[in-house]
């Protein structure tokens, strides 16, 4: 029928959960610290089905109070699922406010889920002769398909969808006819549900019953055709595989009517969307809706791996009603005037380019005069080691400012930047960026040093919401409401058509560059007064910009490889993995691809068969995930080895192979780069390459570290080490005496814990008893339970259990403050380190006691982990500031958490080494003294 209408029905909560969950490791929090992961997942789901498919008809069910009916046939259906997070809680009226905005019917009733109004409905218009799609990732509805009802399921990562019909059924749950699918979930149970299913009963005897049997009925009636055990339990448990059945089975007759005028696609109400978006600080799915619906957007072809589906060409969706993409649409004119957020085009501002000649010279004159300025780099690329300046824009007063261009030939370009150097180096003129540490090192390479008082809005809003993103175009729109020019605009989408920024016609650069300049000096003037309503203005000030410079020298400065080592390196890793996949191979009596979590599940737990009942992923596959696997290592030799061999294998293409692709050409040094406003307790991620995760508990893994060496031979490498800072901040800040006084008498904290909650001397604590005190002394911080401390010991769960509570009566004091930390949370909405740093925890009060717990551990971890990351911070900056003023040739190179390494100068080694432990050590004064191990060595391995 090719003018068949269609109809698409919604599993609302289906599609929220899928979503919030799909964003629970990086949530999307707003400015106000909302979560609105779970709106936002919905909204693409649904935006999706939308272009993807211009449907005539659309509505989204919701389950209201659950199904009164199978709750009465079981009381335990859907008891083990856990509260709902408040996250969703909350999404559920603003999605409803912006479908009612949007025209899209929602359809709920009392006691009933979605399931069955989508069930009704789907059989209700399937008789009008719609054809109709149930857009869920829910398997149970396999069951309603038929000719002209399919299953509509979004697929994971957004890799397009699956359509499921009957042939796709057939094949998923080995059936004849997809009614059939009541009867293999009445038999196999269904876990997410709480439906017991039979006794014994899994997918592989579900499906060889149904080929036998029919369906349920077929199964009890021909028990006597049963063997053994299988027989008694299927017997034994007739009642329980009928009322099993009876709470798979989706209801079609609910009290709900298809409507086809209530559920044709309608004009939205545009600016009661765009209030909603607004208000949730929905940038890009604002300006998905507006293209949506004005004809902006290319709808692509439906992927699918199943039935394929084609999406109606350019037809309008139905007679007589509103076409999501036809002429009788919202104009763009009219929906951009229903926008509220303001652009280039919107805004008087004056934006000029300054020529060379009398021009530049009035606006250096007038660019001394100011006491602060904003200014950003135009340049050939994202590098800053390489890439060449094209221009600079200035702005100190808003909606205006200026740009000026700098010529490719190098001398003309430094001669315009000598005429620049005295407002870069001027110490009076404060200087204002969004990431200036990346304007910092440009400027660098024209050999202009850029001092005076700093500030960066990227780090400001750090401080002041870290849990959101800091760019500069989300920071515009959340606070100035103000949408920028957006790069591709200028050059184009990645790809080998895009231009560089010289391509770009001067007028165009100097609107785009000088617009960002005027944008971050706004956001600065904003940012000034909520630092200090967030007390965070000092951290800022004294901490966070003053490393700013000192990460920018680091990084600059890099540290050099011997590639050589790593060559050989490479080679003998590989024989260690060619040796371990023999030993693979032999035991598993043959060859398969390790790689391939798929392969190894089916050898490991089917032919090999070393455990009776494996963990397996939402997928159906056996699960051979890093903690399954580590948990049997120790009974399973082949297991061993195939962690021993990821890891050989992951550090191999890491690091070992990688390595030496990132030696920059022009300095022979590796430079990695410090991110000051990732991790929200403060501390420095490394990236590109990432030096900090180098692994060091394998002999393999610490080798890679004597791959970093001093530039020559008149140079060592010195490490610097924090000795258990973590541990000595939670003594000093709970006020443990027990613990402050085996600090101060220099007794090694693990056995002197070990002596205590064994209760044995401390010249009589064994290595065993040291390990597992050392384990709890580190775990509490983490809030390590009885479970995980068994998994990292050799200790039963009742004796992990015995020593945490042990632990906790050795050192009261410890407890009450972690106790008095969660309170703190719960009362204030934040923890705080020693200076002040916040981390803010949304769910510290939340109904969910999984992601409750959670915020409750990082509620004692943040304070500790935190003021760790500002202590070695305030070293950085104090060492860094001594070496330079007294111009010592010794450079800081690389922070690894609680580690400094540096570049040492050999004849200045005695003098440097103790002006390095004596700042480290004297960084923060605490109740416990801060104790430095410093080593030296021709490489990072010997001297640490």
């Amino acid at each position: 029928m090719p003018d068949q209408k269609r109809l698409f029905l919604l599993d609302a909560y289906a599609l929220i959960f899928r979503g919030y969950y799909a964003l629970i490791k990086n949530p999307r929090i707003n400015s106000k610290g909302m979560d609105t992961s779970a709106i936002m997942g919905f909204m693409n789901s649904l935006f999706d089905v939308i272009k993807r498919e211009r449907p005539d008809h659309l509505a989204v069910a919701f389950d209201k109070g659950g199904s009164v009916e199978r709750t009465e046939l079981f009381e335990e259906y859907k008891a083990n699922r856990d509260e709902t997070p408040d996250a969703i809680r909350i999404a559920v009226p603003y999605i409803q406010n912006i479908l009612k905005a949007m025209k899209i019917p929602v359809v709920e009733l009392a006691g009933y889920e979605a399931d069955d109004l989508i069930g009704t409905l789907a059989k209700q218009a399937e008789k009008e002769d719609y054809k109709v799609f149930m857009v869920t990732p829910d398997k149970d509805f396999g069951q309603l398909v038929s000719e002209n009802i399919f299953m509509y399921r979004p697929a994971r990562m957004g890799n397009g969808i699956e359509i499921w019909g009957i042939p796709e059924v057939q094949k998923r749950f080995g059936v004849k006819r997809p009614e059939q699918v009541i009867d293999y979930l009445g038999m196999m149970g269904d876990a997410s549900d709480n439906i017991p299913g039979l006794p014994g009963v899994g997918d592989k005897t579900a499906k060889k019953f149904l080929e036998q049997f029919d369906d349920m009925e077929g199964l009890l009636a021909n028990t006597d055709q049963l063997k053994g055990k299988m027989k008694e339990k299927v017997e034994e448990n007739a009642a329980l595989g009928r009322l099993s059945r009876k709470l798979a089975e989706i209801k079609i007759d609910c009290d709900v009517t298809f409507n086809a005028d209530d559920y044709e696609m309608s004009e939205p109400d545009s600016e009661k969307v765009q209030e909603v978006f607004e208000e949730l600080e929905f940038r890009r799915l604002k300006e998905q809706f507006l293209k949506i619906f004005s004809k902006e957007e290319e709808v692509p072809q439906t992927e699918v791996t199943g039935t394929k589906i084609a999406p109606k060409a350019t037809t309008s969706a139905g007679s007589g009603q509103f076409s999501l993409f036809g002429n009788d649409g919202a104009s763009p004119a009219t929906i951009k005037d229903a926008s509220s957020r303001n652009t280039i085009n919107d805004i008087p501002h004056v934006y000029q380019s300054v020529a060379p000649g009398m021009a530049m010279k009035l606006f250096l004159q007038n660019l001394m005069k100011q006491t602060s300025v904003c200014f950003d780099t135009e340049t050939t690329g994202l590098n800053p080691l390489t890439a060449a300046l094209v221009g600079i824009a200035f702005s100190w007063e808003a909606t205006k400012g200026f740009y000026i261009s700098i010529p490719e030939n190098k001398d003309e370009a430094q001669e315009i930047l000598e005429q620049l150097r005295p407002f870069f180096e001027s110490t009076t003129i404060e200087k204002i960026g969004q990431n200036l540490k990346y304007d910092i090192k440009v400027l660098h390479k024209y050999n202009i040093q850029v001092r005076g008082k700093f500030f960066d809005t990227m780090l400001a809003h750090y401080l002041i919401n870290p849990d959101m993103r800091h760019n500069m175009d989300v920071l515009s729109e959340t606070y100035l409401n103000y949408t920028p020019v957006s790069i591709t605009e200028l050059i184009g989408k990645k790809g080998k058509n895009q231009l560089s920024m010289r391509d770009v016609p001067l007028e165009k650069q100097t609107e785009y560059a000088v617009e960002d300049a005027d944008i971050t000096f706004q956001l600065a003037r904003h940012f000034r007064p909520e630092l200090a309503a967030a007390e965070t203005d000092g951290l800022f000030n004294d901490i966070e910009i003053p490393l700013l410079k000192v990460l920018a020298d680091m990084e600059l400065e890099g540290i050099r490889l011997d590639e050589g080592f790593l060559k050989s390196l490479s080679e003998e890793l590989n024989n260690d993995i060619i040796s371990l996949e023999q030993k693979i191979y032999e035991a598993a009596g043959e060859e398969f691809n390790i790689g391939s979590p798929k392969q190894l599940g089916e050898i490991l737990f089917d032919k090999l068969k070393l455990i009776d009942k494996p963990k397996k992923t939402k997928t159906g596959q056996y699960s051979t995930a890093e903690d399954v696997l580590s948990y049997l290592a120790k009974d399973h030799e082949i297991i061993q080895n195939v962690l021993d061999y990821r890891g050989l294998a992951k550090l191999k293409s890491t690091y070992v192979d990688a390595l030496p692709e990132q030696v920059e050409i022009s300095t022979g040094r590796v430079h990695t780069d410090y991110m000051q406003t990732v991790a929200a307790t403060g501390r420095l991620s490394s990236n590109n390459p990432n030096l900090q995760n180098i692994p060091i508990r394998t002999e393999r893994g610490r080798q890679v570290r004597k791959a970093f060496v001093p530039r020559d031979e008149n140079y060592t490498l010195l490490a610097a080490d924090y000795s258990q800072i973590e541990l000595r901040i939670i003594a000093a800040l709970s006020e443990e005496d027990t613990m402050i006084e085996a600090f101060k008498n220099g007794e090694d904290i693990h056995t002197s814990t070990a002596s205590k909650v064994f209760n044995v001397p401390i010249n009589e604590v064994t290595r065993a008893q040291r390990s597992n005190a050392k384990t709890v002394n580190f775990g509490i911080i983490y809030g390590v339970s009885a479970f995980g401390l068994s998994n990292q010991t050799d200790l039963s769960r009742a004796e992990s259990k015995e020593l945490i509570d042990t632990y906790y009566k050795t050192y009261p004091k410890l407890r009450n403050y972690m106790g008095e930390l969660i309170d703190f949370a719960r009362d204030n909405g934040y923890v705080q380190t020693v200076l002040g740093r916040r981390r803010y925890l949304k769910d510290i009060n939340g109904s969910n006691a999984i992601v409750r717990g959670a915020a409750e551990r990082n509620a004692v971890n943040a304070p500790i982990q935190g003021s760790a990351a500002d202590i070695i911070k305030i070293a950085m900056i104090n060492i860094h500031k001594k070496l330079s003023e007294a111009n010592y040739k010794t450079k800081m190179l690389l922070q690894v958490h609680d580690e400094l390494v540096f570049d040492c100068y050999r004849p200045e080694l005695d003098t440097v080494k103790k002006l390095i432990k004596t700042e480290m050590e004297n960084a923060y004064k605490l109740a416990v003294p801060l104790d430095v191990e410093v080593g030296l060595g021709d490489n990072w391995l010997e001297a640490h």
